[in-house]
């Protein structure tokens, strides 16, 4: 998993409450085995139209948005099913970072253990934030998770909380699987001495 320290990117706005993961990524798209190829589908029956178009009314269709990497929302984020795929589709668009005032539980869980930065501000801080993104064409926040500090070229400069185990995680650029390699000493000599 790569490693979460500091990054800098365009911001992309879905303004709606109670995104679910159907919506993030809608069940037809869930046969494949591999975590990549979701971006494609990523909020689909948003983006696109019943024969496949584009819809240009959708928020992250607009050019101003093209390659954004920092994805705002409303809160309650990822509701829904608890599907695995809907933090991979993220992924795999090119966000490393949401930020909403809440997520739902198994959502942001999953953010961690796919390398996404879930951050949780209150909803006064996000409002400000689709404002600044409506007003400044190319918007981009500078997300330090070093130091748990969100700023942009204006003047915003933000603190936000987050669990040191998890914080951790991201840094090093570690799942659960990576966590247990890093005692893989450990385990082989229990192993040998165990099974010797």
């Amino acid at each position: 998993m790569e490693a979460f320290k500091k990054m800098t990117g365009i911001v992309g706005p879905v303004d709606r409450v109670n995104v679910d993961t159907d919506a993030i990524i809608p069940k037809q798209f869930l046969k494949r085995i591999e975590r990549t190829g979701f971006g494609q589908f990523l909020f689909y029956e948003w983006r696109f139209d019943t024969e496949g178009n584009v819809n240009p009314e959708f928020e992250l269709n607009k050019p101003r948005y093209e390659g954004a990497s920092v994805l705002i929302s409303r809160v309650n984020f990822g509701c829904g099913s608890s599907r695995e795929h809907a933090p991979w589709a993220i992924l795999d668009y090119g966000f490393r970072c949401v930020i909403a005032p809440s997520f739902a539980d198994i959502f942001y869980n999953n953010c961690f253990k796919n390398g996404i930065l879930p951050i949780k501000l209150s909803e006064e801080q996000v409002e400000d934030l689709f404002r600044r993104t409506e007003e400044h064409e190319g918007y981009q926040l500078t997300v330090d998770l070093d130091n748990k500090k969100i700023s942009d070229n204006y003047g915003l400069n933000l603190s936000f909380d987050l669990d040191e185990h998890r914080r951790q995680f991201l840094l090093q650029g570690l799942d659960d699987i990576g966590l247990t390699l890093q005692h893989e000493d450990l385990i082989a000599a229990y192993e040998q001495k165990k099974f010797a």
